[in-house]
């Protein structure tokens, strides 16, 4: 049994009879019949009742029909996948995310990525980066952004945006009719802090122990969406990104610039093997949706 014989089966089950299948198929009415026996003889029971020249499908071969176009289906699944590998590198793009873009930076990218190659599936997977690093590592991803606090080994790290953090307040807030804040601004105040390995948060406390200052940290988080809510809930200040601050301003999140500034810095992650064509243009479609963000 191959698959030039079923694909000959079907043609005589769609179109009734050997002669119409031959047509269709570009081939002699005799190989169409030869072709069926023989698949017959392979599979051990008759796919037609034959009487009197014509060819009836028996009950077990209609039972096999079913199956067979399920299977072809499949096949042209495959054939499908195939052309878009050949003229693409993939059928697909595996991407995964910070929190922090999930709602805006990479959902832009993959909507500019569709609109030139509207055929090709994305998977986007949102995590912490260094569960996003391993992934990469383990070649379950295609690309990736993350912060700069991951070890890049056994993967390739690209530099990818660098974005100055402001502090978050809510409305009413005292700081909140200061155009700029300074370090003495946030001594003793309560705080909302990033996670403790987080190089941004590191940069920050560099800067508040050679001005002197300690605010009150009261709550730990990694996401800066998180430390958007803690504020508005009221529990304190605290630095965030502002792409991902930007969807708490209708809900009074005030965001002030600080001096001296703290930055959040980004990778793009790729596992260490050619990258294909879909992954170069998802590539570029980050750095331009980055770019409109800037």
């Amino acid at each position: 049994m191959d698959v030039r014989q079923i694909e000959t089966y079907q043609a005589v089950m769609t179109y009734g009879t050997t002669s119409r299948a031959a047509e269709a198929l570009g081939m002699s009415q005799p190989a169409v019949s030869k072709a069926i026996m023989t698949l017959e003889r392979s599979i051990g029971f008759k796919l037609f009742d034959r009487e009197k020249g014509r060819m009836t499908p028996s009950a077990e071969g209609q039972l096999f029909f079913r199956e067979v176009q399920m299977s072809l289906a499949g096949l042209a699944k495959l054939r499908s996948a195939a052309a878009r590998i050949r003229d693409y590198g993939s059928g697909d793009i595996r991407i995964a995310c910070l929190s922090a873009f999930s709602t805006n930076l990479v959902p832009g990218a993959i909507a500019r990525f569709r609109r030139k190659h509207p055929g090709i599936a994305v998977s986007l997977a949102v995590s912490g980066s260094s569960i996003i690093r391993d992934m990469v590592a383990a070649n379950q991803l295609d690309i990736a952004v993350t912060a700069d606090e991951i070890d890049t080994s056994g993967v390739e790290a690209e530099p990818f945006a660098t974005i100055a953090a402001v502090l978050a307040m809510p409305a009413g807030h005292p700081l909140a009719a200061r155009q700029v804040i300074t370090p003495a601004d946030l001594d003793r105040l309560p705080f909302v802090a990033l996670a403790p390995e987080d190089t941004t948060r590191h940069e920050a406390e560099a800067i508040f122990l050679a001005h002197g200052v300690a605010p009150q940290i009261v709550v730990e988080t990694a996401y800066s969406s998180t430390i958007c809510a803690l504020v508005l809930a009221g529990v304190g200040c605290g630095i965030v990104d502002p792409v991902t601050a930007t969807g708490y301003l209708e809900r009074g999140l005030v965001l002030r610039p600080m001096r001296p500034s703290v930055s959040f810095r980004t990778l793009m992650l790729f596992p260490t093997q050619k990258r294909s064509r879909i992954v170069l243009d998802m590539a570029d479609a980050l750095r331009a949706e980055q770019a409109t963000l800037q």
